[in-house]
């Protein structure tokens, strides 16, 4: 079994690392400019892969002819797509005697795209798995081969649910590529009328209200945590929340909005409910609990935050 390996977040290092001794190729993203400094930084996936000890090649364009022609080099039985943040264009696919399987975060038609693990979790979803699937051009569209479904928990962040993702995904891939290699694998299209999108995520999306619905704003935090990371704009500057949760304080549903509630711990409210603020990074400063949050603004119950 010969394999390229295309992938590029963490997402798709479970699986990498499962199928390592066939993979002869990873395609990864470009290293991007990254942190305070914005110096480039490797992809988790090139990182990996020099770990391994596996070849790696990073195109600005997986398209180009140049690139096409050293896919085509490679001989490879197939493509094994997770995370990659390019859609393959159908020579990149033919380039492989089994084209193209991709290991997306979803289940199919529902969230096509870059995003299906925070959207997911957005939506207030309580359920979602890994669909593998044979790609055509399309963006996600292609014959299903196989689904995993698992439940995702009332509290459980982005962060989270993409590590259990991932290794169901790295199971998928080594139960399901020698069959796929192999030709003895099942192919069933997708219902085009169920299909729901899952845009790549925008840094404004991560901002917290006050004023909108409680629990719907708990699971904004979740969807966004650990990345790009949510935060609250108020009278005291910008807020960072790294570590929250639904409040469990009784009688939260008819306060005004941006009021602290109870100050140890901070609870703050919002729209039908409130959160608990457990870990917060104020504006030019470094991580802190709640508690010293509050006792550094002197909050108090009764005190707004708007």
């Amino acid at each position: 079994m010969r394999l390229v390996y295309f992938g590029t977040g963490s997402f798709a290092l479970p699986a990498l690392r499962a199928l390592a001794p066939h993979v002869c190729l990873v395609v990864t993203q470009p290293d991007r400019p990254s942190g305070r400094g914005m110096r480039l930084q490797p992809s988790p996936a090139k990182l990996l892969a020099h770990e391994l000890g596996i070849p790696c090649e990073s195109p600005e364009k997986s398209r180009s002819p140049e690139f096409v022609e050293r896919l085509r080099q490679e001989e490879a039985d197939a493509l094994v797509v997770a995370s990659y943040g390019q859609i393959l264009s159908q020579k990149v696919l033919d380039s492989a005697r089994r084209g193209g399987i991709n290991l997306h975060g979803s289940i199919l038609p529902e969230y096509r795209g870059a995003a299906p693990i925070q959207r997911c979790i957005l939506d207030g979803k309580t359920e979602t798995g890994v669909t593998l699937m044979q790609m055509d051009r399309g963006m996600d569209t292609g014959d299903m081969i196989d689904v995993a479904k698992i439940d995702i928990g009332p509290d459980e962040t982005y962060g989270e649910l993409q590590d259990r993702l991932a290794n169901v995904a790295a199971e998928f891939a080594l139960h399901w590529m020698p069959r796929i290699v192999a030709g003895d694998y099942p192919r069933l299209p997708q219902e085009n009328e169920r299909a729901t999108l899952a845009p790549k995520i925008e840094k404004a999306e991560a901002e917290l209200s006050f004023e909108r619905d409680a629990e719907q704003e708990y699971n904004r935090f979740r969807a966004f945590t650990p990345a790009p990371g949510t935060f609250l704009k108020t009278n005291q500057g910008v807020l960072k929340i790294t570590s929250a949760r639904l409040a469990r304080t009784p009688n939260t549903e008819h306060r005004t909005p941006g009021t602290v509630i109870s100050a140890n711990p901070v609870v703050v409210a919002f729209a039908n409910g409130g959160l608990e603020l457990i870990e917060v990074q104020p504006e030019g400063k470094k991580r802190m609990s709640g508690r010293d949050f509050a006792n550094g603004a002197r909050l108090k119950p009764g005190s707004c935050l708007v």
